[in-house]
């Protein structure tokens, strides 16, 4: 029963662990106490669901590309063995952001809420465009996601394959985003 007389549904947390398993906790709540409970419980279940910080060793991170930059990056990573370091290195090709010459703000912010989205995202490999930056850079920069500028999609891979060996191990997120978007 709720604090108001009425019913309550149970609650659920689910959090992916490293090997992608989920982790599904459900505790049925009740009044302030359920409150308090659900706080704590969630607590408990992210820390036994593995919610430490970090990548681990052979886990596969995502960099999102965008169209024009694409087929160069691919080839870069598949020179390296899609492979940074200790860790395996996806590219994820966007749709264009310009249909005609005019440039498409829904598919531009559709292309970087993708990339926000996404846990496994450590970059977003852009073409140097001041119009479209405008728009993709506030929304990767509320989730963080750091962006490389480049007009040759082989050249922003290799800077990312070259950074991500180098990266702190505690947010490889977050030190990519340091070390790409200083200025």
């Amino acid at each position: 029963m709720s604090v108001l007389g009425g019913g309550t549904r149970p609650s659920s947390v689910s959090r992916k662990t490293s090997e992608g398993a989920s982790c599904v906790q459900r505790w049925r709540l009740s009044g302030l106490r359920g409150a308090g409970l659900a706080a704590g419980a969630l607590l408990i279940g992210l820390a036994a669901c593995g919610g430490g910080g970090g990548v681990s060793s052979d886990a596969v991170v995502t960099a999102y590309v965008e169209a024009p930059l694409c087929a160069d990056a691919k080839q870069e990573l598949a020179r390296h063995g899609g492979r940074a370091g200790d860790l395996r290195v996806q590219a994820i090709c966007l749709p264009r952001p310009r249909e005609a010459k005019k440039l498409s703000l829904a598919t531009l912010g559709a292309n970087a809420r993708r990339a926000t989205e996404d846990s496994t995202s450590v970059a977003y490999l852009e073409a140097p465009d001041p119009e479209a930056s405008r728009f993709v850079h506030p929304i990767l920069e509320t989730a963080q996601v750091p962006w490389i500028s480049a007009t040759s999609g082989g050249a922003a891979m290799s800077r990312l394959l070259a950074l991500i060996p180098e990266a702190d191990s505690g947010s490889l997120r977050e030190s990519l985003r340091e070390e790409l978007n200083e200025t």
